[in-house]
């Protein structure tokens, strides 16, 4: 009874603190405002894309076509066809590269989240404080050590050159080591005194209820993996990404801009999709990563 007094009270105190009808119209307001402007960028650059020549160099610059082609497109895979590596061969290893390179990311970045969140080794808390200190350096700093690393075991000129380095992701361990402190002890101890393994627990329990987390690295290593140039590791041509292949066309000097921004598009529609698809554990797992009981 008492219980249910203390609901009334507090769904009242709720309703004199609601915002009116007014205030959730200003904030949405407010809230399309600030898409339009975060959504002026890729609406031009796909606009670019669709603009012939003449358009592309009018000025003042309009922001929407008004003649819209694909003659760019079809510029851009004939010259990709005139060259003696195939499109799809760059399509390939982009492909397997991100693939490989994001399943690999989710499962060394689960394992460890699960072992330093639920773990009892010592040392726990010092592999943590090394991993927070390793968000503050960026791919640049590492660049040369991850080439000698790369050199000594004999991965130059390979894909394990660009993927091996991509599964230690540091902000997708700390994500997933925090969003993983949330899962309670019951369950785990359940599952041990029910005779389920330490890796029957992780793969059935902790990473379905971790899914947020995970997807949101998936997020981040698609992202970084899909645009990688990979130009310091991999020399062989028929091992080249798809980014840097692009980025050659380009090199074509003023003739080639219609081609730059359809390849602009190209470049940014798969890191979009996948974030598109996958938003709501992102949020999810942003909420809840930093809220403890």
């Amino acid at each position: 009874m008492a219980k249910k007094v203390k609901e009334k009270k507090l769904q009242k105190r709720g309703k004199h603190l609601g915002r009116s009808s007014g205030g959730n119209a200003a904030i949405w307001v407010v809230l399309l405002v600030a898409a339009a402007f975060m959504l002026l960028p890729m609406v031009y650059a796909v606009s670019n894309a669709f603009k012939p020549l003449d358009e592309l160099f009018v000025f003042p610059p309009k922001f929407f076509v008004s003649k819209p082609t694909l003659d760019n497109f079809t510029d851009l895979f004939t010259i990709m066809r005139q060259s003696w590596v195939p499109f799809t061969r760059y399509l390939f290893n982009t492909i397997l590269i991100t693939a490989v390179g994001s399943v690999g990311c989710i499962l060394v970045t689960s394992m460890g989240a699960f072992m330093i969140a639920k773990g009892t080794f010592p040392g726990r808390n010092l592999i943590f404080k090394i991993v927070v200190t390793a968000l503050m350096f960026t791919g640049y700093v590492t660049s040369i050590p991850n080439y000698l690393v790369m050199s000594k075991l004999g991965w130059i000129d390979t894909y394990w050159a660009i993927i091996i380095p991509a599964m230690g992701m540091p902000m997708g361990l700390f994500l997933s080591k925090q969003y993983m402190e949330g899962i309670p002890d019951s369950i785990l101890d359940a599952a041990k005194i029910d005779g389920a393994s330490l890796w029957h627990t992780f793969w059935h329990i902790v990473m379905p209820l971790s899914k947020p987390a995970w997807i949101t690295v998936l997020i981040f290593s698609v992202q970084n993996l899909w645009n990688m140039r990979a130009s310091n590791f991999i020399y062989s041509e028929d091992l080249k990404t798809l980014p840097y292949a692009l980025q050659q066309i380009l090199q074509g000097g003023v003739a080639r801009t219609g081609v730059g921004s359809a390849v602009t598009v190209i470049m940014m529609v798969v890191p979009i999709a996948v974030f598109i698809l996958a938003q709501n554990n992102v949020m999810e797992t942003m909420a809840s990563s930093g809220i403890k009981d």
